[in-house]
């Protein structure tokens, strides 16, 4: 079974309600959090991936966190992953059910860059991301930015120029080359990306934030080298 039957099959079993995240009295008044199945530790559940076990006993990532089935809960990093699979962290919370095929930490990585420009893209159309120098420029001289994409592989001096002008609260992330992220834009090249404040930014930047505990390309804030 493909990926997407296990993902329109998945076992539909306990609510996926974390009771250790929860504090006495404090019910609502934070952001969700979850209990990562390898380290035990609670934390945001922005900051984690969802999984599920399909009735075949294949281990499904579940990013938008809507399929049905109980959620098992990991940390958003490359090496915490690899560990729950080399402990078999799935198989013991499952009771043997379920088991993690050796290409989940791969296969996470590329659903997340998907999931990135499919939303870069879904920005674009909705008029919530600028591209290139001048209109990015002009972004940020007018204040309307909440955080750069800069293509990996952009030149240092026009990725700096943007950095100088970004203020302390811009985040600047540059997670994949211009041929990545070009095509997700309906350009020829995309070097210099800026997404506006709303809802939109909050998601890419979940999305970003989970990205970079798997391929390494972390936050630069405003100012810094990338």
């Amino acid at each position: 079974m493909d990926l997407a039957g296990r993902q329109d099959s998945v076992m539909a079993s306990s609510d996926d309600i974390d009771p250790m995240a929860a504090e006495d009295g404090l019910a609502g008044t934070k952001a969700p959090e979850r209990t990562c199945i390898v380290t035990r530790q609670i934390r945001d559940k922005e900051r984690m991936i969802r999984f599920v076990a399909a009735p075949d006993g294949a281990i499904v990532p579940d990013l938008k966190g809507d399929l049905p089935g109980r959620g098992l809960w990991v940390t958003a990093e490359r090496a915490i992953l690899d560990e729950a699979i080399r402990r078999h962290a799935f198989t013991k919370v499952t009771k043997g059910k379920a088991k993690a095929d050796a290409g989940l930490t791969d296969r996470v990585a590329e659903l997340l860059e998907k999931q990135l420009l499919d939303q870069l893209g879904l920005a674009k159309k909705s008029g919530h991301l600028v591209a290139g120098f001048d209109k990015v420029e002009a972004a940020l001289r007018a204040g309307q930015v909440k955080f750069l994409l800069e293509a990996s592989d952009g030149t240092a001096d026009g990725r700096g120029k943007l950095a100088r002008l970004a203020g302390p609260g811009v985040e600047i992330w540059s997670p994949l080359p211009s041929e990545a992220l070009a095509p997700a834009l309906g350009r020829q090249h995309a070097i210099h990306v800026a997404v506006k404040p709303g809802g939109m930014a909050e998601r890419l930047s979940v999305t970003l934030r989970r990205l970079a505990g798997f391929t390494g390309a972390g936050i630069a804030q405003s100012g810094q080298k990338l």
